[in-house]
């Protein structure tokens, strides 16, 4: 407490402490980004007139894809199914095997060696965009749900395998060296100590990866990988935009139904 003029103590005013207490710091900080932001927008390529072009054409996109047509539900109905058939499929395996490479890329519970192998393929699996991971397996196996069951098992093996294994890092080790002093083996030390620990959260990863997968479909089948982005690559190309509308409409609604799903089975579980 203050005391004012009067000698009557007064309230201290509780203010923020700055992210980074050094003034010069902050403020140049702050410069280098301003300077790098002006600079970056500076020199990239912008061709203003070809925007300008561009803005009548999307206008003529947009005003060509109202009202949507349903018309061909048939079509739109076998292609969402390729797509949930996918995204349910690599979303299953993808889960399944992260779990051993989560395993391998904790470090509280793996040698050195299986560290850096389970970090390596982890690593591996999360550098690349799914699309440009369709792209290969279009290439090795043909175009078709196969290839876009390749790359979302791929893809959800990086990101589940790497939250999961940070997770393993964060568990409390009681637990693990009380299974240690009865005697207890690794892989009973795994099924009793650690894994009870990690289960929440891992469901929770899966649904979130099965969200994940459902949106992933539909763009690596613009590439040839099966599911609905195929039919909505097609429609753009023959410029039925109606229809294209139609198809961004229930790719829209699936993905709230879905995480609406989700949220009701989390609420369920914990």
């Amino acid at each position: 407490m203050q005391a004012d003029s009067s000698g009557a103590p007064s309230p201290r005013t509780w203010r923020k402490p700055p992210f980074i207490a050094n003034p010069v710091l902050r403020y140049g900080l702050l410069a280098v980004v301003v300077f790098y932001l002006v600079w970056a927008f500076a020199t990239l390529p912008f061709n203003w007139e070809r925007i300008s072009e561009g803005l009548p054409r999307a206008a003529r996109i947009f005003g060509g894809g109202f009202p949507p047509n349903f018309s061909r539900f048939d079509l739109l109905l076998t292609g969402f199914t390729e797509s949930l058939q996918i995204a349910l499929l690599a979303t299953l395996l993808g889960v399944l095997l992260s779990i051993p490479f989560a395993v391998m890329a904790a470090r509280n519970i793996a040698p050195l060696p299986v560290y850096l192998l389970g970090r390596a393929v982890i690593i591996v699996s999360r550098s690349f965009h799914p699309v440009i991971v369709a792209i290969l397996f279009v290439a090795a196996v043909g175009f078709g749900p196969l290839a876009g069951i390749l790359t979302l098992t791929l893809y959800s093996i990086g990101f589940v395998g790497k939250l999961l294994a940070e997770e393993i890092e964060e568990i409390d080790w009681g637990q693990v060296e009380a299974m240690r002093a009865t005697g207890a083996g690794y892989l009973a030390t795994l099924y009793y100590a650690v894994f009870p620990q990690i289960l929440p959260r891992q469901v929770g990863l899966s649904m979130y990866q099965l969200d994940s997968n459902l949106r992933a479909s539909a763009v690596v089948g613009i590439v040839g990988a099966g599911g609905i982005g195929s039919t909505l690559m097609n429609a753009f190309g023959r410029y039925d935009y109606d229809f294209a509308f139609a198809i961004l409409l229930v790719i829209i609604a699936v993905i709230l139904v879905s995480e609406g799903v989700s949220g009701w089975v989390r609420k369920k579980i914990w």
